[in-house]
């Protein structure tokens, strides 16, 4: 336990809570977009009721991404000195930009779209509204863009002292991955947070409160699903192609593909195994012939790039890539499945009464954020031995003076500190949910709230009393 193996823990520990809030924010924020869009077109009180309902369990989890996201800017400085060093003419900017553009929008439109609902007009409050949903897509935007940098750097130059200097920004910003991986991002948020929709619907209806309210959502989530999940499989198609050709040996570890297989024979689809680094082997391996060949070619007998084509050192982890990579295709495929059926139960007009189906729905609701986590281990443990792939080995990017004592007591701190106040946040979250969507009042035509006129004289009880 030294401490690059610390800093990477404590770097993957951080990241793996603060992941979780932007993404479900991400698609939240759209999700209260369109709520106001319909509330504007029909003036459906229930509408608008669902608008607040979403909105508090929205600034939760906003503010807890935010939070999250603080202590990861520190780590950069502290564990990883040379990366800042060695990429931080690339890395800086890009970060940066996020932070000018997308959240300087998102601060400055939160506190109209929270607080706002009684001072502005409404379509000034949905104008703020969207201001939000699109500062958080730009957000990804310059996430994705620098993540993406590191792996497939294009567009730049290194100096004697091996620090990489920026030749063209719109190479560095778009490089070969990025398109792909904003794409695959972008539609996974929206994908953990119709499912989260979906599954609070089905537990509604399963109890029987907030029936209406439960209806209406899980109807949405369907349709959503619908487009996004098959969507999706066609984009992590498309970047799986990409992997292959940019970042082949995460490829073969994500297949635990060891050795080329003889000419015409194809690449088998490996369902489950038993990777064996030290013998360069799978155990207990389950393979359906030549799909493989068909899903990461598309051909029935190419070929793929083996682990073996490189040494030892320059491999990744096989076994967390394998696993997490199959995770995240499992619960894909669960997604698909629930969603066909609801379409044909809905279709028979008997989705709301399907026990098994809603029963599924709340089963599946955190199935995005397990298959989010999931592929981000695949992406970035896969990357390994590098931080910027191919170029900077992470071994090399930690600070030179960093102890593991040091290391491992922050780590301590934060593990503590996480538990509570995340625990503190999950809790009020889950009861916010529990309580479901509450009657509003409705907005008169001056933005307030409508409130009972006083009457012009004393009811004639009272005039009867004081005589």
């Amino acid at each position: 336990m030294d401490a690059l193996l610390l800093s990477r823990i404590q770097f993957g520990f951080v990241i793996s809570f603060h992941i979780l809030f932007p993404a479900f924010t991400i698609g939240l924020a759209s999700w209260l977009a369109f709520i106001e869009w319909r509330w504007l077109r029909t003036k459906d009180d229930l509408w608008r009721d669902l608008y607040f309902f979403w909105l508090k369990i929205f600034a939760v989890s906003f503010g807890m991404g935010v939070v999250s996201g603080i202590v990861m800017s520190f780590q950069f400085g502290t564990n990883w000195a040379v990366l800042s060093e060695k990429a931080g003419n690339i890395l800086g900017p890009l970060l940066s930009y996020e932070v000018l553009t997308a959240f300087f929008l998102e601060a400055s439109f939160l506190g109209v779209m929270l607080f706002g609902w009684k001072k502005v007009s409404d379509k000034l409050h949905f104008f703020a509204t969207m201001m939000v949903a699109i500062g958080t897509l730009i957000s990804t935007f310059w996430i994705i863009s620098a993540n993406s940098w590191m792996q497939t750097p294009q567009g730049f130059s290194i100096d004697a002292q091996g620090v990489f200097q920026p030749e063209s920004w719109w190479a560095i910003v778009f490089n070969p991955s990025f398109p792909y991986r904003l794409a695959h991002m972008v539609l996974a948020a929206f994908i953990t947070t119709c499912f989260v929709i979906g599954g609070v619907s089905a537990w509604y209806l399963r109890r029987g409160v907030h029936v209406e309210a439960g209806k209406r959502m899980l109807q949405h989530a369907v349709a959503f699903a619908a487009i996004a999940v098959p969507l999706q499989i066609f984009v992590g198609d498309l970047h799986g192609l990409n992997v292959g050709e940019h970042q082949p040996v995460k490829l073969a570890a994500m297949e635990a593909h060891w050795r080329s297989e003889p000419p015409g024979h194809g690449v088998p689809l490996i369902l489950f195994a038993v990777p064996n680094e030290r013998e360069e082997r799978n155990d207990y391996e389950v393979a359906i012939p030549k799909l493989g060949s068909l899903i990461l070619t598309h051909t029935l007998d190419g070929d793929i790039q083996p682990l073996t084509a490189v040494p030892r050192e320059e491999r990744p982890p096989v076994a967390p890539v394998f696993y997490a990579f199959r995770i995240m295709v499992g619960l894909g495929m669960a997604m698909l499945l629930l969603t066909l059926a609801s379409l044909w139960a809905w279709k028979r007009k008997t989705l709301f009464e399907s026990k098994w189906l809603l029963d599924g729905w709340r089963l599946l609701a955190p199935s995005g954020f397990i298959a989010l986590l999931a592929g981000w281990y695949v992406v970035e443990i896969g990357r390994q031995p590098y931080v910027v792939y191919g170029l900077l080995r992470t071994s090399d990017a930690v600070s030179p003076n960093i102890v593991a004592a040091a290391v491992l007591s922050s780590l301590i701190i934060y593990a503590l500190a996480y538990a509570f106040v995340f625990g503190a946040g999950i809790w009020y979250l889950q009861k916010l949910l529990r309580k479901g969507p509450v009657k509003q009042p409705p907005k008169d035509t001056d933005g307030g709230e409508k409130t009972p006129a006083r009457p012009l004289s004393l009811p004639d009880e009272k005039i009867e009393g004081s005589a």
